[in-house]
């Protein structure tokens, strides 16, 4: 069984930066993602990152600004979302799965409860 804890959300204006970070136990090798959800939307891939950390993937809208990456010592998974948007508004999601990356968020079966990004303008 896998838990996952996130941390990190808050309120920002344009511009600004937050990292946000997802606590897990039973990490084993894992790959792990982030997702995301605004109100009235479905839920989004965000990034993913392998279970040894040398594989990442983003979604177009947010690469170059957030960077995915994994401490499986202190298993922990971290966002660093810099020049945030308004339009990065949303709940943000860790989430994890077995075997290969993916960006499907039918493919994790193990998910956190959320934490909650505004972006103001």
């Amino acid at each position: 069984q896998v838990l996952l804890v996130e941390s990190g959300g808050g309120l920002v204006q344009a511009g600004e930066s937050l990292r946000l970070s997802c606590a897990a136990s039973g990490f084993s090798s894992y790959a792990m993602g982030w997702f995301r959800q605004a109100p009235g939307k479905e839920r989004e891939f965000v990034a993913t990152i392998s279970g040894s950390g040398a594989s990442t993937i983003y979604a177009d809208s947010v690469k170059g600004r957030f960077t995915i990456s994994r401490d499986n010592a202190k298993n922990t998974v971290a966002l660093q979302m810099n020049s945030l948007k308004p339009e990065d508004t949303a709940v943000y999601y860790c989430a994890s799965k077995s075997g290969a990356l993916s960006s499907d968020p039918n493919r994790y079966p193990y998910w956190g409860q959320g934490t909650q990004v505004t972006v103001s303008s």
